[in-house]
């Protein structure tokens, strides 16, 4: 008979080890054996609650984005003005543990996995509308082209990360000066 209250640790323990496991290999190309392995569990039960490896990878990214999210809203808070605001909104895309070399992995598998999985495609859909949407907040109060500027910055904010993580670029903090430097051309631009 199955342990009761086992299950949410159990899946944690398998996220947790998911991200690891990839942040080790830097590869997608991980078994459920080895993931299930580190997390202290057979194989057999770590496809009893995820199913796939991937469902797994999603599930990870999921509880990556909630990270992600918690300090966006803890950065958004401490911000006084729109401006601000999107400073904060820039902070927490740059911040330290955005770029823990695990979580970083687990991104760059994450962006190839929504390429062909549709729940993956999905999630990474709503990061991308959630970005837009915070970042529209505030631009609106700033200027008059907002939706423009909105996926502008999206969309550098998305690629130097990329750049920084495939280590094409310097640290964390010259890629969040960067994005800031483009926003306030962006701010700055005369039509």
């Amino acid at each position: 008979m199955p342990k009761l209250g086992m299950e949410p640790k159990r899946r944690a323990a398998l996220v947790s080890a998911v991200i690891d496991e990839i942040g080790e290999t830097r590869s997608i190309d991980v078994t459920v054996a080895k993931i299930a392995r580190r997390a202290g569990m057979s194989s057999g039960l770590a496809h009893h609650y995820f199913g796939s490896k991937e469902q797994m990878l999603i599930a990870a990214m999921r509880f990556i984005l909630a990270e992600f999210s918690a300090d966006v809203r803890a950065e958004l808070a401490k911000a006084k003005d729109p401006r601000g605001r999107l400073e904060a909104i820039i902070r927490a895309n740059f911040a330290a543990h955005v770029f823990d070399r695990r979580k970083m992995s687990a991104w760059l598998s994450f962006y190839a996995l929504a390429q062909s999985n549709p729940q993956a495609a999905h999630l990474m859909k709503l990061y991308q509308r959630r970005l837009h949407s915070n970042l529209m907040y505030d631009l609106r109060a700033l200027t008059p082209d907002a939706s423009a500027v909105a996926t502008k910055l999206a969309a550098l904010i998305d690629g130097v990360y990329l750049r920084a993580a495939l280590n094409v670029m310097g640290d964390r903090k010259e890629a969040a000066q960067q994005v800031s430097e483009a926003l306030e051309s962006f701010l700055n631009a005369k039509d």
